[in-house]
């Protein structure tokens, strides 16, 4: 295994977080999302009840992809911002965008509720490929 940068792993990690808490919330795409995944305010107050236990699983989550990231980086010898963007992007075509989007055509959801996902996991998997190609 090639060696990896551990703080830029965290910080990729709790860039991608920090995205998501932007990304769902009224200032973007809070409205939209509840609406394609038919919640109501009542079951969104109820699913507040484990939000400890998600968040925290969410970052653990993000800390794996940020490993596997810079695992990658290394692997391919990726270097620069674009580098980064480029490994970034190819991750979420090969493995984020195809496998939600699988996901999504086997459930009952809109499609706009993958778009809004899936244009999310893009912009973090990115982020990350730039964090870890730039951080030295």
């Amino acid at each position: 295994m090639p060696p990896v940068n551990y703080p830029a792993i965290v910080v990729s990690a709790l860039a991608a977080f920090l995205l998501g808490a932007v990304w769902y919330s009224p200032a973007l795409f809070a409205r939209q999302w509840m609406a394609a995944n038919g919640y109501t305010p009542e079951k969104l107050e109820a699913m507040k009840q484990g939000m400890v236990k998600t968040y925290t699983m969410s970052f653990v989550c993000f800390l794996v992809t940020a490993w596997v990231m810079a695992v990658l980086t290394n692997r391919v010898g990726v270097g620069s911002a674009m580098g980064g963007v480029r490994l970034g992007a190819l991750t979420w075509l090969g493995f984020a965008a195809t496998i939600g989007l699988t996901a999504n055509l086997y459930s009952d959801k809109p499609r706009l509720a993958w778009v809004i996902d899936a244009a999310y996991q893009l912009v973090y998997l990115i982020a990350m490929g730039v964090i870890l190609a730039v951080w030295v």
